[in-house]
């Protein structure tokens, strides 16, 4: 699979800017960037019809310069006035850019939650999917002003990774201030097949100052998509029409191609974005049955942990604690412990009702680890 086939159906792409790509050398916004950004988002999307989403970092940078901060503050509670200051300042730059194509800047402030909750994900699909259809943008950045630890992703990386799995879109493109994933050489990786030990030693311990990511956030967010059947392109943001360029197939940037199976909407929700609340450990057998496509039953399962209630997301996990998949559990945590090791036929009795699902999991509602 080359370029020229990977990019020749393209009709939707998620495309997220880091700060570093936002900024001049003083760390203020750079308004050229952005328009020049603007420009070629909107020309993809009149004339090939493509649906772009913008992930978009730099408000706490922004709000850096505006308040006069030279480094990147290292509490949150600062990080968060950062953000508050700087948000505005980002999205009115990009509505300035845009309303010469006509069209709006369509802000969306998520957190961790946004995505771990099923109800919530979906809305802000539907959200999104909207934007789109009134002649709108959609430029999505972490709510860091109202944040904390606990439903904070830290990075947009991961964040726009986890967009494009929501909305299957056909492309990730990650832009940087570095042209791709460099070798020990400093040249550029044209393309990456497998994310092996030999593309983890690529990266560099180097973070900027202004911003949250670095390659290592980069490739955790593009092994996302990637086990999602998706391709991803890292690439320099300050590159002249770079994201036209790429999508009309020039090796610019590292290609890291899809793997070998693209999963579906749900699946990619349950595997690769649901919080798991609890696990279940389960025997030898139960591990081959489910690499071949069956429910996880009770009498597979040897233990259980954590506090999940029915239809929570949980791991599934071998003796030695590797997850071997991620499924929707049809039982709360207090009712596995009473089936665990058991046959169906004892449920009855055991669950002292008279319904009961067979499957502790069904195949459906699981998905094996990558």
């Amino acid at each position: 699979m080359n370029r020229a086939e990977i990019v020749s159906g393209i009709s939707s792409i998620v495309v997220k800017i880091g700060t570093n790509a936002l900024t001049d050398k003083n760390g203020a916004l750079d308004h050229a960037i952005i328009t020049a950004l603007a420009d070629d988002l909107a020309r993809l999307r009149k004339e090939r019809r493509i649906n772009i989403t913008l992930v978009s970092s730099g408000a706490i940078g922004a709000g850096m310069m505006e308040m006069g901060l030279q480094t990147r503050p290292k509490d949150l509670p600062m990080l968060q006035a950062a953000a508050a200051v700087g948000q505005s300042l980002l999205i009115n730059q990009f509505a300035e850019a845009l309303a010469p194509h006509g069209l709006h800047a369509g802000q969306i402030l998520v957190t961790r939650q946004d995505f771990e909750h099923r109800l919530r994900y979906l809305n802000l699909r539907n959200c999104i999917h909207a934007l789109q259809r009134s002649n709108a943008m959609p430029i999505i950045n972490e709510n860091d002003a109202v944040a904390v630890e606990e439903i904070r992703f830290g990075d947009n990386d991961l964040i726009a990774a986890h967009i494009t799995n929501l909305l299957r879109a056909d492309m990730l493109i990650l832009l940087s201030v570095v042209d791709g994933l460099l070798d020990e050489q400093g040249q550029v990786r044209a393309t990456v097949s497998d994310m092996d030990e030999s593309v983890a030693a690529m990266v560099r311990p180097e973070k900027s100052t202004r911003g949250s990511g670095g390659m290592g956030g980069k490739l955790v967010a593009a092994g996302t998509v990637r086990t999602a059947g998706e391709p991803v392109i890292i690439a320099n943001g300050k590159t002249p029409g770079i994201v036209s360029r790429l999508l009309a197939g020039e090796t610019l940037g590292t290609l890291i191609l899809p793997g070998a199976r693209r999963l579906s909407a749900r699946s990619r929700w349950i595997g690769l974005t649901a919080k798991t609340l609890g696990t279940l450990t389960v025997d030898n057998g139960a591990i081959k049955a489910l690499k071949n496509n069956k429910s996880l039953l009770a009498r597979g399962i040897t233990a259980a942990a954590g506090e999940f209630a029915q239809g929570d997301a949980v791991a599934v996990v071998d003796g030695e604690g590797h997850v071997i998949a991620r499924g929707l559990s049809n039982y709360a945590r207090e009712e596995v412990e009473k089936i665990k090791g058991q046959k169906t036929s004892g449920f009855k009795a055991l669950l002292a009702r008279d319904t009961w699902y067979e499957e502790v999991i069904h195949r459906d509602n699981l998905v094996l680890a990558q």
